[in-house]
């Protein structure tokens, strides 16, 4: 008899066990520990240093700050983004970062993650004015302030003014801001400076590359571009030396370690410093004080700064 009641107790310990081990396990989706807090990072791409370099800071503060990290990769499509959205409100995450495909494109997924009450943090790229009630708050550098930089910075390079060209992307909504400050910073001397040509370079090397090409073929005398970014100004360096006119400057936005490696090698007149690794801290930090019960800041705008050689010497493999 007492054999047998050894073994119908070692079962009931063994039931409780697998029991307990089952409900602490989700599949992967959501909170994966009580204890823990669960992140995800949408950016709009992974094939560009700047948010691969915000997705390395999500890691390394995940294991500082100890909460679960997933990263999902649209790579530019925004069905795609709208699609990872949706399946990140189902999995029900504490908290979502997210650079926004197209700015006016994703107020559905900012709905479905409202809908299950989950803080959403605009990071990088700001939502339209239309969806800011949709998200906690707008995190990025302060674009405007990165162009006006690179236009100030233009009119100490050219006093007397110059013929320029400038390649944008008019669907992103920070770098709408850049061309703002841009112009901002030209200021009185505007007027001295003729804009041969403003298209779009889309924020790609490939894109920007063979209409830089058109660009200086039909402007001969042109002096200098400004483009949103440096994979943009990389591809007008590369239209620069295909043309064999060494004298075209090029000014630009990052200080990505490409872009730095391109200041130091003369390559880059000037750049102004985007700061990934300052907006996912800023992103984190705001993302446990609200989880916390604390009030976040609606905007937050981190300043930017012209990078010099020094600097870009100093700091060249790194963002920051």
């Amino acid at each position: 008899m007492l054999k047998k009641i050894g073994k119908l107790s070692l079962i009931i310990i063994v039931f409780v066990a697998l029991t307990a081990c089952n409900s602490n396990s989700n599949g992967g989706s959501g909170n994966t520990d009580s204890d823990k807090y669960n992140f995800a990072f949408l950016p709009n791409t992974q094939n560009n240093s700047f948010q691969t370099a915000m997705t390395q800071r999500f890691e390394e503060l995940s294991k500082e700050e100890d909460f679960d990290f997933t990263m999902l990769d649209p790579d530019y499509d925004l069905n795609e983004q709208l699609s990872q959205m949706s399946d990140a409100a189902n999995q029900k995450f504490d908290a979502v970062f997210i650079i926004p495909v197209d700015s006016s494109g994703i107020r559905q997924g900012l709905e479905q993650l409202n809908d299950m009450n989950i803080p959403v943090f605009n990071v990088d790229t700001a939502v339209t004015e239309e969806d800011r009630d949709l998200v906690e708050s707008v995190i990025a550098t302060d674009a405007f302030m990165a162009g006006q930089l690179m236009g100030e910075q233009m009119v100490q390079n050219y006093p007397d003014g110059a013929k320029i060209a400038i390649l944008d992307f008019p669907s992103n909504e920070s770098t709408v801001e850049r061309v703002k400050g841009f112009m901002d910073g030209l200021g009185d001397d505007e007027s001295k400076f003729e804009i041969v040509a403003q298209q779009d370079g889309k924020a790609t090397t490939d894109d920007s590359l063979p209409i830089a090409e058109d660009i200086i073929q039909a402007n001969p005398d042109l002096d200098a571009f400004f483009a949103i970014n440096d994979p943009s100004a990389l591809g007008v360096v590369s239209a620069i030396e295909h043309s064999g006119q060494e004298d075209i400057d090029v000014y630009s936005i990052d200080a990505s370690p490409d872009g730095k490696d391109a200041l130091i090698n003369g390559k880059f007149t000037a750049v102004s410093a985007q700061v990934p690794i300052g907006i996912a801290e800023s992103a984190v930090e705001s993302a446990l004080d609200k989880l916390e019960g604390k009030d976040v800041d609606k905007e937050i705008y981190l300043p930017s700064h012209v990078v010099d050689k020094e600097e870009a010497e100093e700091t060249k493999d790194e963002w920051q």
